[in-house]
Formats: structure tokens, sequence, C-alpha cells
């Protein structure tokens, strides 16, 4: 069967500008035309919708990661003034993010979360990550055929986040489920009843989960990154057991969709160009260069959202204190103004400081994990699997909110 992939904005959502067009599978399966006509019409666009700012150009979206405020969760209190009582067990957990954290707060936490996360500890999984990765090839090797999706990208920084963690890699499965009910509501457009009942017992159960498991580990040498962020402690400061459990889910959280989204969306982008693939082919070396390419080209986490601090002007429109302002890094990571062709996927591009990972306080401290296991997939399918083809229609996630990933990815070789 060919692959099937639906492009473009649909009849039905040919309205006014918005972001919330996402909300359309058409738009969904490809938002980049989308993302184009605000970046040359409306930069800086107040999205009633949504209401928030809706911002597109690589400039304006730097000053927003950089300045303007991260602490945008409400508290328990304040969603049950607005009648979404039902969500207050996922805010408990959210406001000790250092996502959601500003300066000092957020200086502490990532410094305490940070020593256990170094690149040392990283860069010494390599060869386990390249075992875990041949053996779940194998499984499929003889086959001809795979699920990509299924058989590689889920599994695989399921398993390594697991035993990075100091858990059972036996329960990645378990994990997998709570962090993508998780994931449904992170930068999500629309509040959905039925969803937020899944989200809360998938919160409440992995509430549960990290405070055995650093109960269990209490007393005992285990390695892992629980166990380092219960032990961290700078200048005498250490993090609470929440606040351990709220940035081990995070953390979780973020290393699985991000990972898994740079193995999915990244080979179908190479599918999709095979000259580009039968170039990585011949020059394997390139596959750390390519792999920036993919991020920008197709990035994991399409936008996130801050508050603005302070009474601003961006893009000539006046934006106050307090808006809601969503920064939308798959717009920034394609506009022309920084990136030459950027709607071209070119595996040898150099000048790539894109924004996936984002920028400045914020930029993802998980980044040099899934880069690693990024490179090791890519480098891993590009040996076993080189005559590679989409094998039917793909299909994209729908309603993840900010993380843009596909459901299935079926490939023959």
């Amino acid at each position: 069967m060919s692959a099937e992939i639906t492009y473009g904005l649909s009849p039905e959502t040919n309205r006014r500008l918005g972001l919330y067009q996402l909300l359309d599978p058409a738009v969904a399966a490809d938002p980049y035309p989308l993302y184009r006509q605000l970046r040359d019409s409306e930069p800086v666009l107040w999205d009633p919708f949504l209401h928030a700012w809706v911002v597109t150009r690589y400039e304006d979206v730097m000053t927003v990661l950089h300045r303007y405020s991260a602490n945008r969760t409400p508290s328990a209190d304040q969603l049950e003034a607005l009648g979404l009582k039902a969500l207050a067990p996922v805010a408990h957990v959210m406001v000790r993010q250092m996502l959601y954290l500003d300066p000092p707060q957020h200086t502490r936490v990532r410094a305490l979360a940070a020593k256990g996360f170094t690149p040392r500890r990283v860069e010494v999984l390599r060869t386990h990550i390249a075992e875990i990765i041949q053996h779940l090839l194998d499984g499929v090797q003889t086959r001809g055929a795979m699920d990509v999706i299924g058989d590689l990208a889920v599994p695989l920084p399921a398993i390594v986040s697991s035993e990075m963690l100091g858990l059972p890699s036996d329960d990645w499965p378990q994990l997998t489920s709570w962090t993508r009910s998780f994931a449904e509501l992170l930068g999500n457009f629309q509040y959905n009843p039925a969803r937020a009942v899944r989200v809360c017992g998938a919160v409440n159960d992995m509430t549960a989960y990290f405070r055995h498991a650093i109960r269990t580990q209490s007393g005992h040498s285990r390695e892992g990154l629980l166990h380092a962020l219960v032990n961290a402690e700078v200048d005498g400061d250490r993090l609470n057991e929440d606040e351990v459990i709220a940035n081990a889910i995070i953390t979780l959280v973020g290393g699985l969709e991000t990972t898994t989204n740079l193995i999915g969306n990244g080979l179908l982008a190479l599918l999709l160009h095979p000259e580009q693939w039968q170039l990585l082919r011949a020059e394997p070396n390139l596959i750390p260069i390519a792999v920036e390419e993919l991020l920008r080209f197709e990035s994991p986490v399409q936008h996130t959202a801050r508050v603005a601090p302070y009474d601003d002007v961006l893009g000539g429109c006046q934006i106050l204190k307090g808006q809601a302002v969503i920064a939308v890094l798959a717009a920034a990571n394609r506009d022309p103004q920084r990136f030459r062709d950027p709607d071209q996927l070119n595996i040898r591009r150099s000048d790539n400081r894109h924004l996936a990972f984002g920028w400045a306080t914020h930029h993802c401290f998980g980044a040099p994990l899934a880069r690693l296991q990024g490179e090791l997939a890519f480098s891993a399918l590009v040996e076993r699997m080189g005559s590679a083809q989409l094998a039917e229609s793909v299909r994209w996630r729908r309603n993840v909110g900010a993380f843009r990933g596909l459901e299935s990815l079926p490939v023959s070789f």
C-alpha cells in the first residue's frame, strides 16, 4: 500500500487565523502552512479562542523564552474557582515542576536536579543504549517490516528512562501509559472532562509509584536519577519528597515524548525525502548533524506557553502584564529570516541554532540524553534497514497538546 499523508487546511478550517486551527486533524497532520501564514501576516497575534498571544517569528520566540514568566500553572484553589476542581491533583504536582518555575525557585530546583543528570552520567549509558536498540531491532529483523513507533521509538526511551531513574525496566509499559495520559494535558487547547479524569488518575498513580520507589530505595545505595534527586544537595539545600516526585514525573514525560517523536518524526521526514535518506546511508558520519536538522524540521515539541511579567511591546503589539503568550517553537524553527530554505530538509545544515529544546534558563536539561538516543537509533536504522520505505499510511497522534508525534510508522525493509 502506498503512503498517504493529508496536508493543508481543510475548507471547514478556513476561518479566522489562529492557532486553534490545530484542532483540525488536517492541519495537525501538516501545521507548517498555518505557521507560515501566521509568521507572514500576523507574527504576534491575539487568538481570542485561546485567549492568548501567539508568537511565531524566531527572534520574538527567543525574546519570550528568555524574558517571559514560566510560572503559568494555576493553583488548586484557582482551578476550583474556575469550576475545574477535578484537575486539582494535577496542579499540586505541576506547581512543583521546574518547567513551570521562575528564578530563584527554578534555579534552586534545576541546580539540584542537574546533580543527578550530568553529561557524564548520560555518556556512560552510550554502550548500554546501543545494546537496547540492537535487541529491539533483532526482534523485527526477520520480519522485514516493523512499526517504528511501537517496536523502537516508544520502548527505547521508556526502557532507558526507567533504568536511568533507577526503576525496574520491566515497568516501562505502565510508565509509558501514565506519561502519555499526562502528556495529553500539556499545551492542550481543549478541556475534556473525560481526559481530566484519566490524567488525574495517571498523576495519582505515578505519585504513589514514585513515593513507594523513593521509600523502598531509602537507605540503599541503588544508583539512578531518582536516588540522586533524593540525595542531591547544594549549600545544604535539598528537594523535599513532593518536589522529587514532581520533577521525576516531568523528566519522564519529557524524556519519553521528546525522544519517541524525534525518532518517529525524523525517520518519516527522511523517508519522505529519499535523497536525504540515501545521503545518510552513504555518509553515516553526518548523523549528529542530521539529528539537529530533524529536530528543527519536525520539532517534537511544537509550542510552549509563558506569561508576560510586565506590560511589553512585541512585534508592534501591546502585551499586558499577566497575559498568556504561546511561543511556537516549530514556527520559529522554519523562519526564513533565521534559516536558509527553512522548509527544505538538509542534513548537511551547519548553522542550526534551533529551538526544539527551548532556550535560556528553561532549555531542556534532558536534551543530551534525547540526542544520544536519536543518534544511536538512526545509526542502527541506517545500518540494519538501509532500503526502508513506508509500508502504508502513517497516523499522527490526536489531542496531544504541545507534542507532535506519530501513532504508528509502518515500514518495510
